[in-house]
């Protein structure tokens, strides 16, 4: 399991160029309920009612490797995950055959442990938030961020920010990133991280657009940890089963 495995399962520097549009900080119980909706909102999507296709990208200490994959949850659980390309190139059998395998077992795991999809309720501390700024299209806000699976050295360390599209009434992204160094794991430490979760909107489902991993920092307290990665998401079709 590499490192960003255990990382993004147990689940974003960056700075904001917003022009505010009032000069006094308005009522956050106003902007609370809108985020609250908001992550409702976003609970109440089936996203497994959604055909797509993934386009993944991993650095890892220069060790680059990309894969493209497509879902269709329309067809039967054997045939739902199909392995496009790998490091750009056509996958054999074997690498297709292994990748299936690697579809099932995680499935039997989220089935059997968790869904380790992003949980929004969790990854943001409404009673946190606070007002940064707004303009005409988006607000932004910051809270405190507190997961139980980065490890109690990780509480009080990370910081969020989310910008809120005000047009059509979505998180439109998220971003996570450490103000101290901490450990996750046993001789695991994390001096850089910076995490980026953006989503789109079709129709009235919210849906992963990208997902973007900054790390870096020592595994076995010897070995460097040094990530980049990205899962970008697109060709979204809706295929209900029902239909």
């Amino acid at each position: 399991m590499t490192q960003k495995s255990w990382l993004v399962m147990a689940l974003l520097g960056y700075s904001c160029s917003v022009t505010a549009t009032a000069s006094l900080t308005p009522d956050n119980s106003i902007f609370k309920q809108k985020i609250e909706q908001a992550i409702t909102d976003f609970q109440q999507t089936h996203k497994k009612d959604w055909a797509y296709q993934v386009t993944r990208y991993e650095n890892e200490e220069g060790e680059i490797t990309s894969s493209v994959e497509h879902y269709t949850p329309s067809l039967s659980v054997k045939n739902q995950w199909k392995l496009i390309s790998i490091s750009g190139e056509e996958p054999t059998t074997k690498q297709q055959n292994k990748f299936i395998k690697s579809k099932h077992e995680q499935i039997n795991n989220k089935e059997k442990n968790a869904d380790y999809s992003v949980k929004l309720r969790e990854l943001i501390n409404l009673d946190s938030l606070q007002w940064l700024s707004d303009n005409d299209s988006h607000i932004q806000m910051s809270f405190q961020v507190s997961l139980k699976k980065l490890g109690e050295d990780a509480e009080g360390k990370l910081q969020g920010t989310l910008s809120y599209n005000k047009q059509h009434k979505f998180i439109e992204e998220i971003i996570i990133v450490n103000n101290a160094e901490f450990s996750p794991m046993f001789s695991a430490s994390i001096s850089d991280l910076a995490i980026t979760f953006n989503f789109i909107k079709i129709k009235e489902a919210i849906l992963p657009l990208k997902h973007e991993l900054h790390m870096k920092g020592r595994f076995a307290y010897i070995y460097p940890i040094d990530e980049v990665s990205t899962d970008t998401y697109s060709n979204y079709e809706y295929k209900n089963k029902s239909d």
